[in-house]
């Protein structure tokens, strides 16, 4: 298999829309049920050496351990205790609303009490109706979706060989449930005072400045996969900022600023498709680093190491 594999919306947009509210539903539990951190880091999930984890979550608000695991080389997804107690529910052929009631009904049986408040898409068209009432969604293309399982495994490792080249505050590399991507933040030094009206998701994301690289797989604005980054608050003149390779471009977004783009299909035929993707990230961090003020050469951790001593022998 190539190291990035075809991947066209097209071809399982109608899979990507239910799994998309799959992951929403655990998503809203994670968000639930676990101690809440700066950024809302506790929130996404992580990549796993068969699909994504919810992570350990629980004991804080006097519930069990326990962990939600999708696979997505068998197609289910795991509900697993602390004590070994486990239950399974398979994804295929599974309306939205037959996922949400099994999951429930299987946290429920192995004792654990979880109240999600708005127990309904965020930020979806449908966001009015609750996951229980969704049987409009039920398609699941088991090739499909272990393909995009496949495809985030390698951007996954892409981001984090990135995310090892800064040496301040940066996210885990984590898969949203939100927007259907996966990204790691690098946190600069200036604090953001975000107006009250832009609401707590934001206000809360966004409270430093920061440059944000990632990967999503094409919605109806950009029908197809895509590397991105952007800097937030957007500096001026950001978009006259070369990007490198030359296909990266500055995109205009309907609510302002700019998304840097990397177009998947320009990326998964070229020689060295990883190199490529890593001088994609970053020309666009260094863009929007150097215009908001970073001192980008001391943030810089090359190789990943710290250690003077290594440092200085370049090993």
């Amino acid at each position: 298999m190539s190291d990035f594999p075809e991947l066209p919306l097209s071809e399982w947009v109608e899979s990507k829309e239910t799994l998309h509210r799959f992951l929403q539903v655990v998503g809203k539990i994670r968000l639930a049920a676990s101690v809440r951190r700066n950024h809302w880091w506790n929130v996404p999930f992580h990549v796993t050496g068969r699909g994504v984890t919810s992570r350990p979550m629980g004991q804080a608000d006097g519930n069990p351990v326990f962990t939600v695991d999708f696979d997505f080389v068998s197609h289910e997804v795991q509900v697993t205790v602390l004590d070994g107690r486990r239950t399974t529910i398979p994804l295929v052929g599974r309306s939205v609303a037959a996922f949400h009631d099994g999951v429930h009904r299987a946290l429920a049986d192995l004792g654990v009490r979880v109240a999600v408040p708005h127990d309904n898409p965020f930020d979806l068209p449908d966001a009015e109706r609750p996951f229980s009432e969704d049987d409009e969604h039920a398609a699941y293309d088991p090739f499909w979706v272990n393909r995009y399982w496949q495809v985030l495994s390698r951007v996954n490792l892409l981001l984090e060989e990135f995310s090892a080249g800064f040496t301040g505050k940066v996210s885990p590399v984590h898969h949203f449930w939100h927007t259907f991507d996966i990204a790691a933040t690098r946190f600069g030094p200036n604090l953001v005072e975000q107006p009250r009206e832009a609401g707590s998701v934001v206000r809360e994301a966004y409270s430093q400045d920061v440059v944000s690289s990632g990967f999503w797989f094409g919605d109806d604005a950009m029908p197809e996969p895509a590397f991105y980054s952007y800097t937030a608050p957007e500096p001026d003149g950001i978009a006259a900022q070369e990007l490198r390779p030359a296909e990266a471009s500055w995109v205009p977004q309907s609510r302002g600023g700019h998304l840097a783009i990397l177009r998947y299909a320009d990326v998964r035929t070229a020689p060295d498709p990883q190199a490529r993707v890593l001088e994609f990230y970053e020309s666009a961090y260094r863009a929007g680093a150097r215009l908001s003020g970073w001192d980008v050469d001391a943030l810089a951790c090359p190789r990943g190491i710290t250690d003077p001593v290594l440092q200085l022998h370049g090993r």
